[in-house]
């Protein structure tokens, strides 16, 4: 099994980050501040452009270790990746299978029924731990996830299968709101607004899910798939499509989760954001690194992997299933076992 590796996020805007022997050391205002074996790190995530040695820079293509670059606001920019990872054989049967509508279903369709269960498992356990915060409403959306997931295995086009996906991801977001039970009044939600976020609740989810996209996309190139050609959602040029497949799995259970905790634990508050005169809203610099160590701790924590029985870190289940969709691909096993929290 992979080890867990680190993440490291560069926040500062004075850092500079250099190769030490085998360590990776950052400095700021010349003072060092962090040293880590170069071992222990999988990526390196810089919240703007900060200098990074071509020592390093080199050290890192020849590793597998990304490095991407982020705006100080968390708007993904750029990815700096070495040679492609993998057997071209593999990316070969996977641009196959991603231009044969019934193959690419069969892989769509689980990811689909994932991230609907995942999304109704989230919405029963704050009903089972608070339900004097729950509505009648919200034991509907449980109960119409519920039987979507019949539709979603018959779907006969992916067509049809986005629209299930979009119908469910509709009724999910009318009820997240009731799982806010602090601050109600500073963080209301009624619908996903992405590009750009227009509350304080969309702008944490986004933060978190770009964060999300990070860790998928890395575990996608390290086994060896293309992230860019994907089976939902639609190919298009600088879309890392395969990736965003594969995240739909974990939103709910990584991402929406963080964004629920450190309301409700009152982590963050209405002071942790800006709001621009476009209407986007932005987190700090203090809500970020909040969010950052919310995540780092969310993947340290340990579970029983539902398919593979074995006990792992949460920040590996990006890598195991990426892993496991290969090993599809590839023909070793007779259907790809999505993530979900039964």
């Amino acid at each position: 099994m992979k080890k867990h590796l680190t993440t490291l996020y560069i926040t500062s805007e004075d850092a500079y980050i250099r190769k030490e022997h085998e360590t990776f050391v950052v400095e700021v205002n010349n003072q060092k501040i962090l040293q880590a074996p170069v071992k222990s790190i999988e990526n390196i995530v810089c919240f703007g452009f900060k200098a990074i040695t071509p020592a390093l820079m080199a050290f890192c293509a020849e590793n597998n270790v990304g490095i991407s670059y982020l705006t100080e606001y968390g708007r993904f920019l750029a990815r700096v990746q070495g040679a492609q990872q993998g057997n071209v054989l593999l990316r070969k049967a996977q641009y196959r299978i991603a231009d044969d509508e019934a193959q690419a279903l069969a892989i769509a369709r689980p990811i689909v029924a994932a991230k609907v269960l995942n999304c109704r498992t989230l919405l029963q356990r704050h009903q089972r731990n608070h339900p004097e915060h729950c509505t009648p409403e919200l034991s509907t959306a449980i109960t119409m996830l519920g039987n979507r997931i019949s539709d979603i295995s018959r779907a006969q086009t992916l067509d049809e299968l986005r629209g299930h996906e979009g119908d469910c991801a509709s009724i999910y977001f009318s009820e997240l709101s009731q799982l806010i039970i602090t601050q109600k009044d500073d963080f209301r939600f009624t619908k996903r607004t992405k590009r750009p976020p227009r509350d304080p609740v969309n702008a944490l989810l986004s933060f978190v899910y770009v964060l999300l996209a990070i860790d998928v996309r890395s575990a996608i190139e390290t086994v060896g798939l293309d992230p860019y050609v994907g089976f939902l959602h639609r190919v298009r040029p600088g879309r890392p499509s395969l990736a965003l497949d594969l995240m739909e799995e974990f939103r709910a259970y990584l991402g929406d989760r963080i964004m629920l905790n450190v309301i409700n634990l009152k982590q963050i508050t209405s002071d942790d954001f800006e709001i621009q005169e476009t209407g986007e809203v932005r987190l700090n610099d203090n809500a970020r690194k909040i969010i950052l160590t919310a995540y780092h701790k969310r993947k340290q924590e340990e579970i029983v992997h539902p398919f593979l029985e074995e006990k792992m870190t949460i920040g590996l289940l990006p890598y195991v299933q990426a892993q496991l969709l290969a090993r599809y691909i590839r023909g070793d096993i007779s259907s790809y076992p999505p993530f979900y929290i039964r």
